[in-house]
């Protein structure tokens, strides 16, 4: 089937072939290296993405799920050519360390951002509570979340 969504502000069209994930189809078929595939249960939020406007784990998707809809990445949030606040606040505090779960905490602190600007301590950890990080980066990741939510008081 031929599926045809926005992708990062960009109309795609590819082929689906059965019933691959919306994971699959963005790095296998679009070249979307960004979304990371680790545990494929919807478990760990390295797939993180926006779909219509709602943070989902791509691999929960099915790709033919996606037709007709807008999907924003990791890749998409960069603005104008710079990086994100997100990006940046996470970046300055230190809080890349292998950077395999970036894109999921990026994607999901940005959703939460893009709704709340100034979030609390707490609301910071309940919008990443779904997303793990394998080198024990939560502190530097919250620490830089909690500095852009201060200065955007």
């Amino acid at each position: 089937m031929m599926v045809t969504a926005q992708i990062n502000g960009r109309s795609r069209t590819w082929e689906v072939k059965g019933s691959e994930s919306l994971l699959f189809s963005l790095r296998e078929e679009l070249g979307l290296w960004g979304s990371k595939g680790a545990c494929e249960q919807g478990e760990c939020g390295s797939c993180s993405i926006m779909l219509d406007g709602k943070l989902v784990c791509a691999c929960l998707v099915m790709a033919v799920d996606a037709h007709q809809s807008e999907v924003v990445t990791i890749e998409g949030l960069r603005e104008s050519g710079s990086l994100h606040p997100v990006q940046k606040a996470i970046v300055e505090a230190g809080g890349v360390q292998c950077g395999f779960c970036t894109p999921g905490f990026v994607v999901a602190a940005a959703a939460l951002f893009e709704e709340n600007p100034a979030p609390l301590r707490d609301d910071i950890r309940e919008a990443l509570s779904g997303n793990i990080c394998r080198c024990t980066g939560y502190g530097a990741i919250l620490r830089g979340l909690e500095e852009l939510a201060e200065e955007n008081r």
